[in-house]
């Protein structure tokens, strides 16, 4: 017999939309991507969410046979919710992925993390053969770091050493993040902390560099991906 929870039949998007008409204008768009038979990898984020459900009505409609890998548990409680079968990476490779970002330079470098799901996100997206940014247009900025800091998932134990190492890197500054809605400081799925590093320049081998401090999981830097395409939708 299939569970059916109450709770995530009932589960709303737990924070107000931003950009919405947008978004849903993007969500549309890349839902119409999909084909029968695909296993779609899923970002996280709201601009993620409302391609969701935009695919989710397709599927209905059109009785399409499509398979999610999830980036983040929220986003596997909307798959269930909306019924979309979800698989993982041990079990298929992502025909496609659509995911959000916090900023997108010209050259479509990508800024993620603030949602703190960014080293399922970045396996994911080394793992599709293509990626589809999904930009709405408060989005583009000139240079990374102009609106958002680097988020940096650390193992909680090697707060000092990594602390120290970044400091090399010459940041502007280093912040742990701290949660909303629970005290301390935020946990990731993944069980480890993230600290917020301000850079007041992004060098072409600052994801290489914090990525090799012992102690780092993956940071929320994603420079020059050639399988990677943003997806802008201006307003109207």
């Amino acid at each position: 017999m299939r569970s059916t929870s109450d709770i995530v039949r009932k589960m709303v998007w737990g924070s107000e939309i931003s950009h919405k008409e947008e978004k849903t204008r993007i969500a549309a768009v890349i839902a119409a991507k999909a084909k029968n038979g695909e296993v779609i990898g899923v970002g996280s984020g709201s601009t993620s969410y409302l391609t969701l459900c935009a695919l989710a009505e397709r599927r209905q409609r059109e009785q399409l046979s499509l398979m999610a890998i999830p980036t983040s548990l929220e986003i596997s409680m909307a798959c269930w919710q909306l019924g979309i079968p979800v698989t993982t990476l041990n079990e298929y490779l992502p025909d496609w992925t659509f995911d959000g970002a916090d900023e997108i330079d010209p050259r479509c470098n990508l800024i993620k993390g603030r949602g703190g799901a960014m080293f399922k996100e970045k396996l994911l997206i080394r793992s599709s053969p293509k990626v589809y940014i999904l930009g709405d247009s408060s989005k583009r900025v000139e240079r990374l770091g102009e609106r958002f800091p680097v988020p940096v998932e650390i193992v909680p134990f090697t707060l000092s050493v990594v602390e120290r190492s970044l400091s090399h890197l010459a940041p502007q500054g280093i912040e742990l993040r701290m949660a909303e809605g629970k005290d301390g400081p935020v946990i990731t799925e993944n069980g480890n902390l993230i600290l917020d590093v301000w850079f007041d320049q992004i060098t072409s081998d600052l994801e290489k560099e914090i990525k090799s401090i012992t102690g780092v999981v993956e940071s929320g830097l994603f420079l020059d991906y050639t399988n990677v395409e943003a997806v802008y939708m201006e307003p109207k």
